[in-house]
């Protein structure tokens, strides 16, 4: 299995972080996410457990299903069917708060067909992972911004810094 986590601190309260990164929508907001839609919704909220999810990547198609729901501490999902085919045992976002924010650490684990494309696979979603949590990065401090853009309430800092792969 390959394992592939990035990290971001979001400058925004946990539960902000929390409902953006849930909300599938959300990833279009991400140039290599072409489309993302909620197919069905979950128990007990639109995200929650047993929710699945439809993503189309420049490099794929990806059905999810959310398996486990915590808000506004993590989430957890798998991927059921994917083109390519792949197989994946794990993914989960987890939210901590920090002096700075939230720390967002999004973790995957998957097999990919052969093993030749292992390094290159986990390269494309690391990225791909980054320009989405960075683009919900931008939206929270934009949203946080004064009316009359007086600058963002709460902590100074940059958005989106700590990246890790």
């Amino acid at each position: 299995m390959e394992t592939v986590t990035v990290r971001r601190v979001i400058d925004a309260p946990i539960a902000e972080v929390f409902d953006w990164c849930a909300t599938t929508t959300h990833y279009t907001r991400s140039p290599f996410v072409l489309r993302a839609r909620l197919a069905r919704q979950g128990e007990g909220a639109p995200y929650g457990v047993g929710a699945v999810r439809l993503h189309t990547w420049l490099i794929g198609w990806f059905r999810e299903r959310v398996t486990a729901y915590n808000p506004p501490y993590g989430f957890d999902y798998v991927v059921e069917r994917s083109v390519p085919s792949a197989r994946h045992e794990l993914g989960r976002l987890t939210f901590t708060e920090v002096p700075e924010g939230t720390l967002v650490e999004w973790t995957t684990r998957f097999r990919p067909p052969l093993r030749c494309v292992a390094g290159p696979a986990k390269a494309v979603i690391a990225y791909v992972f980054g320009t989405i949590l960075d683009a919900g990065a931008a939206e929270l401090t934009r949203e946080r911004m004064d009316p009359d853009g007086g600058g963002a309430h709460g902590r100074g800092g940059e958005s989106g810094a700590g990246a890790g792969r």
